[in-house]
């Protein structure tokens, strides 16, 4: 059962000072585009290769240790199914993932690897929602969303926390602009959060921008019908929750859409300038700025 209550920039510090004593902070690369020095965030080295680990682990040690022996239940195709597994197993907690049947081999067997255990569901005609609550139910479980819950976007905020300070150790001073892929929105919610005085850029896929478009109509709008095919598995997001949008409404947060090519190229480009390899999805927010989509300005940080 999901505790309904709002995240708060006190909870994403909680959440850094909690994820401070369990895993080091990611490395900050700093490149230049354009003749402007830019941060670049590089969840993609987290022990599961991206950032979901942050909002698991704060969800997770919020459950009390009296309650923890019922485990957890998550949807995901990949890498929130990873960080609630990746929890969940330092906890000493069970953990049951709904995953759909085309989620990347990789993601799964990873999945299984840290202890997991998978229940497969077809995307195309069944819930994953519906079937992850029932799961939760019929076991006394805590179902762990992977952005539609306060305390995983506080947890997805410590990115922003963190890179914040390593920042202000160089030159370049606290962060003015955050670029942040989107799916859920949970990670720029939190970071929206963290970093109140920044502005902030969600990037989604071309078809799949349904934050993008949300925000500039004032109410939610889901993914259409029959969304393209992309390769970014992790930010298939079809409805975003009213929890992220109301967090980045009230912030004015902006979207942006970028094309499956120009995602391409900046996994190349990470690959050749930053010697990163960065999977799809993460890639999203680079490729805008690489693009021109996203203007580099001083002090813009982009989380890959």
């Amino acid at each position: 059962m999901t505790i309904l209550r709002q995240p708060t920039r006190a909870g994403v510090r909680d959440a850094a000072a909690k994820l401070a004593q369990v895993v080091p902070s990611t490395p900050l690369f700093l490149h230049e585009i354009n003749g402007i020095d830019i941060a670049f965030k590089a969840e993609c080295l987290q022990p599961i290769g991206s950032f979901k680990l942050r909002g698991a682990w704060h969800r997770l040690t919020a459950i009390a240790p009296e309650s923890r022996s019922a485990g957890v239940v998550a949807f995901s195709s990949g890498n929130h199914a990873q960080g609630v597994a990746w929890a969940a197993r330092r906890l000493g907690m069970p953990a049951v993932i709904v995953m759909p049947t085309d989620a990347p081999a990789v993601k799964r067997e990873a999945t299984l690897a840290l202890g997991a255990e998978i229940v497969s569901y077809d995307r195309a005609t069944e819930s994953r929602e519906r079937l992850a609550a029932q799961l939760a139910a019929a076991r006394g479980a805590v179902l762990v969303p992977s952005f539609d819950d306060s305390w995983v976007i506080e947890g997805q905020g410590s990115a922003a926390i963190e890179a914040a300070a390593q920042m202000a150790a160089t030159r370049l001073g606290p962060p003015s602009h955050l670029v942040i892929p989107c799916g859920g929105g949970g990670l720029a919610a939190g970071c929206a959060l963290a970093l109140p005085e920044a502005q902030v850029t969600v990037v989604e896929p071309e078809g799949w921008d349904d934050m993008r478009r949300s925000l500039d109509a004032g109410w939610i709008e889901p993914v259409g019908e029959t969304p393209p095919n992309t390769a970014c598995d992790s930010l298939m997001t079809k409805r975003v929750s009213p929890l992220t949008f109301d967090v980045l409404s009230r912030r004015g947060v902006t979207g942006i859409a970028v094309s499956e090519a120009a995602i391409r190229e900046a996994q190349r480009w990470a690959a050749t300038r930053l010697r990163l390899v960065v999977e799809p999805g993460g890639a999203v927010a680079l490729a805008a700025v690489l693009s021109g989509q996203v203007a580099p300005t001083a002090g813009m940080l982009v989380i890959l």
